[in-house]
């Protein structure tokens, strides 16, 4: 069932706090040239109430200044032209100016035939505009609702960091009409659709707009990068913090991470706050192993992705468009300027016809490469498993923290034990042999802390987790303070100098080569 439209004057009302809309529009460009298309318009404007297709200005949302576009699809079904489009550059322009988070939310059949083709090319300076107010480290917060097709949606409308729409909204390129009248039977059902698009990882999510409110201002609170420190904020980064008494055996660690009742990514979740979930690459791939979102650790904001074990098991492990989620968290961070928290804990990365062919190790060898030389700060957090390249993929950070039971390996221990004795017998001794453990990752200058479990996290979930998170508190308190191109740096000669010893390190501190 279509869902009733709303109004852009209706969705101002519900969207910002009463009273405190401030218009920032001028008379629109006069682009008539014929009597038939200025009729048109008129007729257009008395039944809309509106003078153009879309409405901008600035108001407040839950008492935080934004800035704020609206379309009115009952202006010729919110078809943008070059008044409309210089209305949205020139608001889009004044939010970068100024500084202000800007909230779009189209609602537009696309774009405005009665001006042809000038009217469809201005879809691309729309989109400059927004990457330029993007680029300058501003958020951009998209709302659709019904309907939003053709050139908006494939330019201002799909450039949101964060992309949320109407339950129900029809939503798609080419309109079901014209799909008809091209080809001669109609578009398929259900697939247009808010919910499909959710479901297969454009958009992040459906809500009322009621609820988008809500959404928006925890959104926009985690974005604006500002700490908000709780007065029990603790931060631990000082600490060197080790397990108490003998390490953990590399098998018996092995087995805690695997215990079904241990706690995962969500579960840290639950003790962060202004959590804000997403959803996909937002280029139509989902996967259900992974989890993308922002929060607050003690109230320092910042972008979290890791693997979900509540999520995997041997049929359902991670694939490409896993570590293309990872991708998009990557660059959610550097164009927002905020820390990235990557949790590792993963039984594998998938083996498959379907991974290998839509690029599994291509999307894990950039994953390291973003992620070495991203421009934020960055903390890894072995959580649990840490199987093969899914593991590693998320590895490369300023910090890495571990949990007593965290290990990291290039195989599971009965993988390495059938490449090397042709059986899984020996699991227990490669383990061993191959220093997966935390304390000797720790040894090995893979891993910086050792967040310890007492004696098991499983046994001790809300302890543990505590811990973690202001462990993580901790090292984003510290990593903020530092500047970003001298943590790039530090990270990138630490990567270097793995697995060299120190006593072959030359005069600048990297490892002799021997070459000139």
């Amino acid at each position: 069932m279509t869902p009733p439209r709303i109004g852009s004057r209706q969705l101002l009302e519900t969207l910002l706090d009463p009273g405190s809309f401030v218009s920032w529009d001028s008379p629109p460009l006069d682009v008539a040239r014929t009597g038939i298309y200025r009729s048109a318009l008129t007729r257009a404007s008395a039944a809309a109430g509106t003078d153009e297709s879309v409405l901008t200005g600035e108001g407040l949302l839950r008492g935080r200044r934004i800035a704020v576009i609206a379309c009115e699809f009952g202006f010729l079904a919110g078809s943008v032209g070059v008044a409309a489009a210089e209305r949205i550059v020139t608001a889009v322009e004044r939010a970068t100016e100024l500084g202000l988070p800007l909230v779009a939310s189209p609602t537009s059949g696309g774009t405005r035939m009665q001006e042809g083709t000038l009217a469809f090319v201005q879809m691309v300076k729309i989109a400059g505009a927004v990457t330029a107010h993007k680029s300058a480290g501003h958020p951009y917060v998209v709302y659709l609702r019904n309907p939003t097709m053709g050139g908006v949606f494939a330019s201002w409308g799909s450039l949101g960091h964060i992309t949320f729409a109407e339950p129900g909204a029809l939503i798609g390129f080419l309109g079901p009409r014209v799909y008809e009248a091209l080809y001669g039977h109609p578009f398929p059902e259900g697939v247009q659709t808010a919910e499909n698009l959710y479901r297969s990882g454009v958009i992040d999510g459906v809500v009322e707009v009621a609820v988008f409110r809500r959404i928006a201002h925890r959104a926009l609170s985690v974005l604006s990068g500002v700490v908000r420190l709780p007065d029990e904020a603790k931060t631990t980064a000082a600490q060197d913090v080790r397990p108490v008494g003998p390490a953990a055996e590399a098998w018996e660690s092995v087995l805690a991470s695997r215990r079904p009742d241990r706690p995962g990514l969500r579960e840290l979740l639950r003790r962060t706050t202004q959590r804000v979930p997403l959803s996909g690459t937002g280029q139509g791939e989902t996967d259900r192993t992974v989890v993308l979102a922002l929060a607050r650790f003690h109230g320092r904001p910042c972008v979290v992705f890791g693997h979900d074990r509540a999520h995997q098991d041997p049929e359902h492990t991670m694939g490409p468009a896993a570590l293309r989620e990872a991708r998009r968290s990557m660059q959610l961070a550097a164009e927002l300027e905020l820390p990235l928290v990557l949790v590792i804990d993963t039984i594998g990365a998938a083996l498959s016809k379907e991974a290998e062919e839509r690029g599994l190790a291509p999307e894990i060898a950039r994953c390291l490469a973003d992620l070495v030389t991203l421009r934020t700060p960055t903390i890894s957090v072995l959580l649990g498993q840490g199987t093969g390249g899914g593991a590693l993929a998320l590895l490369p950070a300023d910090r890495v923290l571990a949990a007593t039971h965290g290990w990291l390996a290039p195989l599971p221990p009965e993988g390495a034990s059938a490449i090397v004795h042709r059986d899984t017998e020996h699991a227990s001794e490669l383990a061993a042999a191959q220093r997966i453990r935390s304390a000797d990752l720790l040894a090995d200058g893979i891993v910086d802390r050792i967040v310890p479990e007492c004696p098991d996290a499983a046994d001790e979930p809300v302890d543990f987790t505590r811990r973690m998170v202001e462990a993580i508190a901790g090292e984003l308190a510290v990593l903020s303070a530092q500047p970003p191109a001298g943590l790039r740096a530090t990270r990138q000669r630490r990567y270097r100098r793995l697995g060299v010893p120190t006593r072959n390190a030359g005069p600048d501190g990297y490892p002799e080569t021997g070459l000139e």
